[in-house]
Protein backbone atom coordinates (compact mmCIF):
# COMPACT_ATOMS: atom_id res chain seq x y z
CA UNK A 1 0.00 0.00 0.00
CA UNK A 2 1.67 3.25 -0.44
CA UNK A 3 1.37 6.36 1.63
CA UNK A 4 -0.98 8.08 -0.11
CA UNK A 5 -3.84 5.09 0.44
CA UNK A 6 -2.16 4.39 3.75
CA UNK A 7 -3.12 7.76 4.82
CA UNK A 8 -6.58 7.67 3.56
CA UNK A 9 -6.96 4.61 5.52
CA UNK A 10 -5.79 6.08 8.73
CA UNK A 11 -7.94 9.32 8.09
CA UNK A 12 -11.26 6.57 8.02
CA UNK A 13 -9.77 5.64 11.00
CA UNK A 14 -8.88 8.77 12.97
CA UNK A 15 -11.89 10.86 12.22
CA UNK A 16 -10.51 13.59 12.34
CA UNK A 17 -6.71 14.72 13.23
CA UNK A 18 -7.48 17.08 16.39
CA UNK A 19 -9.66 17.51 19.47
CA UNK A 20 -10.67 19.75 21.87
CA UNK A 21 -9.79 19.04 25.30
CA UNK A 22 -10.63 20.19 28.69
CA UNK A 23 -8.03 22.11 30.68
CA UNK A 24 -10.12 22.19 34.17
CA UNK A 25 -11.65 19.64 36.48
CA UNK A 26 -15.51 19.68 36.56
CA UNK A 27 -16.67 16.81 38.94
CA UNK A 28 -18.44 18.61 41.20
CA UNK A 29 -20.77 21.61 41.99
CA UNK A 30 -17.83 24.04 42.98
CA UNK A 31 -16.15 22.84 39.91
CA UNK A 32 -18.89 23.71 37.87
CA UNK A 33 -19.41 27.05 39.35
CA UNK A 34 -15.98 27.87 39.16
CA UNK A 35 -15.56 26.87 35.20
CA UNK A 36 -19.10 27.91 34.38
CA UNK A 37 -22.09 30.02 35.97
CA UNK A 38 -21.84 31.83 38.71
CA UNK A 39 -18.33 32.21 39.06
CA UNK A 40 -17.27 32.83 35.24
CA UNK A 41 -19.38 36.16 35.35
CA UNK A 42 -16.61 37.77 37.04
CA UNK A 43 -13.50 36.67 34.00
CA UNK A 44 -16.30 38.09 31.48
CA UNK A 45 -16.87 41.95 33.63
CA UNK A 46 -13.27 41.81 33.53
CA UNK A 47 -12.85 41.70 29.99
CA UNK A 48 -15.51 43.93 29.33
CA UNK A 49 -13.62 46.49 31.31
CA UNK A 50 -10.64 45.97 29.59
CA UNK A 51 -10.49 43.86 26.33
CA UNK A 52 -6.69 42.75 26.47
CA UNK A 53 -8.11 40.68 29.82
CA UNK A 54 -9.15 38.11 26.80
CA UNK A 55 -5.51 37.20 26.73
CA UNK A 56 -4.96 36.26 30.37
CA UNK A 57 -8.36 35.50 31.56
CA UNK A 58 -9.26 33.12 28.56
CA UNK A 59 -6.94 31.02 26.03
CA UNK A 60 -6.91 33.37 23.03
CA UNK A 61 -3.31 33.99 23.54
CA UNK A 62 -2.36 30.66 22.71
CA UNK A 63 -5.24 30.39 19.81
CA UNK A 64 -4.36 30.38 15.99
CA UNK A 65 -7.13 30.40 13.69
CA UNK A 66 -6.12 28.50 9.99
CA UNK A 67 -7.94 30.29 7.52
CA UNK A 68 -8.81 29.17 4.22
CA UNK A 69 -10.95 29.26 0.82
CA UNK A 70 -9.70 26.05 -0.40
CA UNK A 71 -8.69 27.31 -3.74
CA UNK A 72 -5.03 26.51 -3.53
CA UNK A 73 -4.79 23.05 -1.51
CA UNK A 74 -1.11 21.18 -1.41
CA UNK A 75 -1.10 21.69 -5.11
CA UNK A 76 -4.15 19.97 -5.79
CA UNK A 77 -6.05 23.50 -6.76
CA UNK A 78 -9.05 24.71 -6.18
CA UNK A 79 -11.00 21.43 -4.84
CA UNK A 80 -13.31 23.67 -2.20
CA UNK A 81 -12.81 24.85 2.04
CA UNK A 82 -14.17 21.54 3.17
CA UNK A 83 -12.11 19.50 0.89
CA UNK A 84 -8.96 21.46 2.31
CA UNK A 85 -10.41 20.59 6.14
CA UNK A 86 -7.38 17.27 6.39
CA UNK A 87 -4.69 20.11 5.58
CA UNK A 88 -5.60 22.73 7.36
CA UNK A 89 -6.29 19.69 10.58
CA UNK A 90 -2.47 18.47 9.84
CA UNK A 91 -1.38 22.10 9.86
CA UNK A 92 -3.38 22.86 13.66
CA UNK A 93 -1.38 19.20 14.19
CA UNK A 94 2.24 20.94 13.67
CA UNK A 95 1.39 23.49 15.72
CA UNK A 96 0.63 21.98 18.92
CA UNK A 97 3.18 19.13 18.18
CA UNK A 98 6.13 21.67 17.30
CA UNK A 99 5.41 24.89 18.70
CA UNK A 100 2.28 24.00 21.69
CA UNK A 101 -0.14 26.21 19.97
CA UNK A 102 -3.67 25.43 19.85
CA UNK A 103 -4.43 25.96 16.24
CA UNK A 104 -8.17 25.59 14.91
CA UNK A 105 -9.31 25.13 11.39
CA UNK A 106 -11.50 27.84 9.77
CA UNK A 107 -12.46 26.81 6.03
CA UNK A 108 -14.69 29.64 4.50
CA UNK A 109 -17.24 28.80 1.77
CA UNK A 110 -16.65 32.13 -0.25
CA UNK A 111 -14.00 33.09 -2.99
CA UNK A 112 -14.82 37.09 -2.52
CA UNK A 113 -12.29 38.71 -1.16
CA UNK A 114 -14.58 41.25 0.87
CA UNK A 115 -16.76 38.28 2.14
CA UNK A 116 -13.21 36.59 3.33
CA UNK A 117 -12.11 39.50 5.05
CA UNK A 118 -15.11 40.43 7.12
CA UNK A 119 -15.49 36.69 8.11
CA UNK A 120 -12.14 36.47 9.08
CA UNK A 121 -11.99 39.84 10.83
CA UNK A 122 -15.19 39.36 12.80
CA UNK A 123 -13.72 36.19 14.30
CA UNK A 124 -10.54 37.55 15.06
CA UNK A 125 -11.82 38.45 18.79
CA UNK A 126 -11.56 34.51 19.68
CA UNK A 127 -8.02 33.88 18.41
CA UNK A 128 -3.97 34.99 19.12
CA UNK A 129 -3.26 35.06 15.66
CA UNK A 130 -4.94 34.22 12.39
CA UNK A 131 -2.29 31.67 9.76
CA UNK A 132 -3.25 31.95 6.35
CA UNK A 133 -3.28 28.62 4.54
CA UNK A 134 -4.16 27.64 0.74
CA UNK A 135 -5.21 30.71 -0.96
CA UNK A 136 -4.41 31.42 -4.58
CA UNK A 137 -2.80 33.85 -5.91
CA UNK A 138 -3.14 37.04 -6.62
CA UNK A 139 -6.38 37.79 -3.91
CA UNK A 140 -4.16 36.31 -1.19
CA UNK A 141 -1.72 39.46 -1.02
CA UNK A 142 -5.33 41.53 -1.03
CA UNK A 143 -6.90 38.95 2.14
CA UNK A 144 -3.19 39.14 4.26
CA UNK A 145 -3.15 42.91 3.37
CA UNK A 146 -6.38 44.21 4.38
CA UNK A 147 -6.21 41.74 7.37
CA UNK A 148 -3.34 43.10 8.79
CA UNK A 149 -4.98 46.61 8.58
CA UNK A 150 -7.95 46.07 10.32
CA UNK A 151 -7.11 43.32 13.11
CA UNK A 152 -5.16 43.73 15.91
CA UNK A 153 -3.21 40.59 16.22
CA UNK A 154 -0.90 38.95 13.42
CA UNK A 155 -1.67 37.95 10.32
CA UNK A 156 0.87 35.55 8.60
CA UNK A 157 0.38 33.92 4.92
CA UNK A 158 2.42 30.36 5.38
CA UNK A 159 2.45 29.94 1.71
CA UNK A 160 3.91 33.08 1.07
CA UNK A 161 6.21 33.99 3.90
CA UNK A 162 6.82 31.00 6.12
CA UNK A 163 7.92 29.31 2.51
CA UNK A 164 10.42 32.34 1.73
CA UNK A 165 11.73 32.31 5.29
CA UNK A 166 12.85 28.50 4.93
CA UNK A 167 14.22 28.69 1.70
CA UNK A 168 16.47 32.53 2.90
CA UNK A 169 17.50 29.84 5.68
CA UNK A 170 18.75 27.15 3.19
CA UNK A 171 20.08 30.34 0.84
CA UNK A 172 22.13 31.52 3.28
CA UNK A 173 23.73 28.17 4.58
CA UNK A 174 24.03 27.11 0.82
CA UNK A 175 26.18 29.67 -0.08
CA UNK A 176 28.47 29.44 2.68
CA UNK A 177 28.94 25.92 1.42
CA UNK A 178 30.16 27.32 -2.07
CA UNK A 179 31.55 30.82 -0.35
CA UNK A 180 29.84 33.22 -2.20
CA UNK A 181 27.45 36.11 -0.97
CA UNK A 182 23.78 36.77 -1.22
CA UNK A 183 24.77 40.36 -2.46
CA UNK A 184 26.56 39.52 -5.32
CA UNK A 185 24.70 35.91 -6.44
CA UNK A 186 22.47 36.10 -9.22
CA UNK A 187 19.61 34.52 -8.45
CA UNK A 188 16.79 32.71 -10.58
CA UNK A 189 13.20 32.31 -9.00
CA UNK A 190 10.59 30.57 -11.28
CA UNK A 191 7.04 30.67 -10.28
CA UNK A 192 5.49 33.95 -9.60
CA UNK A 193 2.56 33.13 -7.30
CA UNK A 194 2.45 33.62 -3.95
CA UNK A 195 5.20 31.55 -2.95
CA UNK A 196 7.45 33.13 -5.56
CA UNK A 197 6.60 36.46 -4.83
CA UNK A 198 7.70 35.91 -1.30
CA UNK A 199 10.72 34.39 -1.70
CA UNK A 200 12.23 37.07 -3.96
CA UNK A 201 10.66 39.85 -1.36
CA UNK A 202 12.52 38.81 1.66
CA UNK A 203 16.03 37.43 -0.43
CA UNK A 204 15.48 41.29 -1.61
CA UNK A 205 15.00 42.33 2.55
CA UNK A 206 18.12 40.20 3.25
CA UNK A 207 19.90 41.49 0.66
CA UNK A 208 19.59 40.30 -3.11
CA UNK A 209 20.45 42.73 -5.40
CA UNK A 210 20.56 40.50 -8.79
CA UNK A 211 17.00 38.58 -9.05
CA UNK A 212 15.35 37.44 -11.63
CA UNK A 213 11.95 36.16 -11.67
CA UNK A 214 10.57 33.87 -14.01
CA UNK A 215 6.75 32.68 -14.70
CA UNK A 216 4.69 30.98 -17.78
CA UNK A 217 5.20 33.91 -19.72
CA UNK A 218 8.74 34.30 -19.33
CA UNK A 219 11.18 36.63 -17.79
CA UNK A 220 9.30 39.36 -15.82
CA UNK A 221 10.32 42.25 -17.16
CA UNK A 222 8.84 45.51 -16.42
CA UNK A 223 5.98 46.77 -18.69
CA UNK A 224 4.51 43.38 -19.60
CA UNK A 225 0.64 43.03 -20.60
CA UNK A 226 0.29 39.61 -18.91
CA UNK A 227 1.51 40.74 -15.10
CA UNK A 228 -0.91 40.46 -12.57
CA UNK A 229 -0.34 43.57 -9.96
CA UNK A 230 1.66 41.61 -7.36
CA UNK A 231 3.63 40.24 -10.43
CA UNK A 232 4.56 43.95 -12.09
CA UNK A 233 5.30 45.01 -8.64
CA UNK A 234 7.86 42.67 -8.55
CA UNK A 235 9.03 43.28 -12.33
CA UNK A 236 9.69 46.60 -11.09
CA UNK A 237 11.87 45.66 -8.01
CA UNK A 238 13.85 42.80 -9.95
CA UNK A 239 15.63 42.08 -13.41
CA UNK A 240 17.35 45.12 -13.09
CA UNK A 241 19.34 44.27 -16.87
CA UNK A 242 16.03 43.78 -18.18
CA UNK A 243 16.61 40.79 -19.65
CA UNK A 244 14.15 38.97 -21.35
CA UNK A 245 13.47 35.27 -22.75
CA UNK A 246 12.14 31.86 -21.21
CA UNK A 247 13.40 30.17 -17.90
CA UNK A 248 16.57 28.69 -20.09
CA UNK A 249 17.66 32.36 -20.96
CA UNK A 250 17.40 33.59 -17.11
CA UNK A 251 19.46 30.54 -15.95
CA UNK A 252 22.70 31.15 -17.82
CA UNK A 253 25.16 32.21 -15.28
CA UNK A 254 22.99 32.18 -12.38
CA UNK A 255 24.48 30.73 -9.08
CA UNK A 256 21.66 30.08 -7.59
CA UNK A 257 17.71 28.62 -9.08
CA UNK A 258 14.58 28.26 -6.99
CA UNK A 259 11.91 26.82 -7.90
CA UNK A 260 8.17 26.99 -6.95
CA UNK A 261 6.16 26.12 -9.79
CA UNK A 262 6.14 22.74 -12.17
CA UNK A 263 7.55 19.23 -12.41
CA UNK A 264 10.38 18.40 -14.50
CA UNK A 265 10.88 22.07 -16.64
CA UNK A 266 14.49 22.38 -15.73
CA UNK A 267 16.86 20.04 -17.57
CA UNK A 268 20.61 19.49 -17.34
CA UNK A 269 21.81 21.72 -19.48
CA UNK A 270 20.17 24.47 -17.57
CA UNK A 271 21.52 23.71 -14.68
CA UNK A 272 25.04 23.03 -16.82
CA UNK A 273 24.31 26.64 -18.11
CA UNK A 274 24.72 27.77 -14.86
CA UNK A 275 27.67 29.69 -12.95
CA UNK A 276 30.26 27.32 -11.45
CA UNK A 277 29.41 25.64 -8.21
CA UNK A 278 25.82 26.21 -8.68
CA UNK A 279 22.90 26.02 -5.94
CA UNK A 280 19.88 24.58 -7.20
CA UNK A 281 16.46 24.08 -4.96
CA UNK A 282 13.99 22.10 -6.99
CA UNK A 283 10.96 22.80 -4.71
CA UNK A 284 7.73 21.79 -7.01
CA UNK A 285 5.75 18.38 -5.37
CA UNK A 286 5.91 15.87 -5.41
CA UNK A 287 7.85 15.93 -8.67
CA UNK A 288 11.09 18.47 -8.73
CA UNK A 289 11.63 20.53 -11.67
CA UNK A 290 14.94 18.92 -11.63
CA UNK A 291 15.31 15.46 -10.04
CA UNK A 292 18.84 15.90 -7.64
CA UNK A 293 20.35 13.58 -9.20
CA UNK A 294 19.98 15.08 -12.75
CA UNK A 295 21.04 18.25 -11.11
CA UNK A 296 24.03 16.47 -9.56
CA UNK A 297 25.62 15.03 -12.21
CA UNK A 298 25.13 18.43 -14.58
CA UNK A 299 27.06 20.30 -11.33
CA UNK A 300 25.18 21.45 -9.22
CA UNK A 301 26.94 21.80 -5.56
CA UNK A 302 24.02 22.18 -3.12
CA UNK A 303 20.08 20.64 -4.39
CA UNK A 304 17.51 21.23 -2.19
CA UNK A 305 13.71 19.99 -2.74
CA UNK A 306 10.26 19.91 -0.68
CA UNK A 307 10.65 15.97 -0.32
CA UNK A 308 11.72 14.05 2.81
CA UNK A 309 13.45 11.39 0.89
CA UNK A 310 16.19 13.47 -0.40
CA UNK A 311 18.82 15.05 1.48
CA UNK A 312 18.44 19.36 2.47
CA UNK A 313 14.23 19.05 2.53
CA UNK A 314 13.37 22.95 2.65
CA UNK A 315 9.62 22.34 4.90
CA UNK A 316 7.93 25.05 6.25
CA UNK A 317 7.28 23.05 9.68
CA UNK A 318 11.29 24.63 10.32
CA UNK A 319 9.28 28.25 10.55
CA UNK A 320 5.80 28.31 11.37
CA UNK A 321 5.35 26.82 14.77
CA UNK A 322 8.10 29.42 16.34
CA UNK A 323 6.80 32.03 14.48
CA UNK A 324 3.98 31.97 15.66
CA UNK A 325 4.82 30.66 19.28
CA UNK A 326 7.31 33.32 19.45
CA UNK A 327 4.21 36.27 18.15
CA UNK A 328 1.82 34.47 20.90
CA UNK A 329 4.44 34.89 23.86
CA UNK A 330 5.26 38.52 23.56
CA UNK A 331 1.70 39.19 22.39
CA UNK A 332 3.31 40.79 18.55
CA UNK A 333 1.26 43.02 16.57
CA UNK A 334 1.83 41.94 13.73
CA UNK A 335 4.81 39.42 12.10
CA UNK A 336 7.15 41.81 10.15
CA UNK A 337 9.91 42.31 7.55
CA UNK A 338 12.70 42.14 10.77
CA UNK A 339 10.85 39.44 12.76
CA UNK A 340 11.10 37.52 9.35
CA UNK A 341 14.75 37.93 9.14
CA UNK A 342 15.87 37.17 12.82
CA UNK A 343 14.05 34.07 11.58
CA UNK A 344 15.50 32.74 8.84
CA UNK A 345 18.86 33.54 10.65
CA UNK A 346 17.70 31.32 13.54
CA UNK A 347 17.39 28.31 11.32
CA UNK A 348 20.08 28.72 9.58
CA UNK A 349 22.45 29.33 12.40
CA UNK A 350 21.03 25.96 14.24
CA UNK A 351 23.44 24.26 12.00
CA UNK A 352 27.01 24.99 12.69
CA UNK A 353 29.96 25.56 10.39
CA UNK A 354 31.50 21.85 11.18
CA UNK A 355 27.90 20.52 10.74
CA UNK A 356 27.46 22.41 7.33
CA UNK A 357 27.51 20.12 4.34
CA UNK A 358 26.65 20.31 0.66
CA UNK A 359 23.62 17.43 1.60
CA UNK A 360 23.31 18.95 5.30
CA UNK A 361 22.25 22.58 4.93
CA UNK A 362 19.51 22.86 7.24
CA UNK A 363 18.28 21.69 10.66
CA UNK A 364 15.69 18.49 10.58
CA UNK A 365 11.97 19.41 10.61
CA UNK A 366 12.39 16.55 13.91
CA UNK A 367 15.39 18.62 15.70
CA UNK A 368 13.51 19.90 18.51
CA UNK A 369 15.71 23.11 19.26
CA UNK A 370 14.14 24.62 16.09
CA UNK A 371 10.45 25.99 17.47
CA UNK A 372 12.25 27.29 20.15
CA UNK A 373 15.30 29.14 18.72
CA UNK A 374 12.66 30.91 16.04
CA UNK A 375 10.25 31.92 18.77
CA UNK A 376 13.23 33.78 20.40
CA UNK A 377 14.00 34.90 17.80
CA UNK A 378 10.90 36.75 16.85
CA UNK A 379 10.24 37.61 20.77
CA UNK A 380 14.00 39.70 20.07
CA UNK A 381 13.25 41.29 17.19
CA UNK A 382 9.34 42.02 18.03
CA UNK A 383 10.99 43.95 21.15
CA UNK A 384 13.27 45.56 18.74
CA UNK A 385 11.01 46.63 16.42
CA UNK A 386 8.72 48.37 19.00
CA UNK A 387 5.64 45.62 17.96
CA UNK A 388 5.85 43.06 21.22
CA UNK A 389 3.22 44.67 23.94
CA UNK A 390 4.57 42.20 26.40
Amino acid sequence: MDIRQESLKKHYEWKGKIEVTSRVSVHSREELSLAYTPGVAEPCMEIHKNIDKSFELTRRSNLVAVVTDGTAVLGLGDIGPEAGMPVMEGKAALFKEFADVDAFPICVRSKDVEEIVRTVYLISGSFGGINLEDISAPRCFEIERRLKELCDIPVFHDDQHGTAIVVAAAVLNALKVVRKEIESVRIVVNGAGSAGIAIARHLLNLGAADLTMVDRCGILCEGMEELNPAQADMARLTNRAHKRGLLADAMQGADLFIGVSAPGIVTEDMVRSMAAEPVVFAMANPTPEIMPDLAKAAGAKVVGTGRSDFPNQINNVLAFPGIFRGALDCRAKEINEPMKAAASHAIAGLVSDSELSEEYILPSAFDRRVGEAVANAIVQAARDAGVAQI
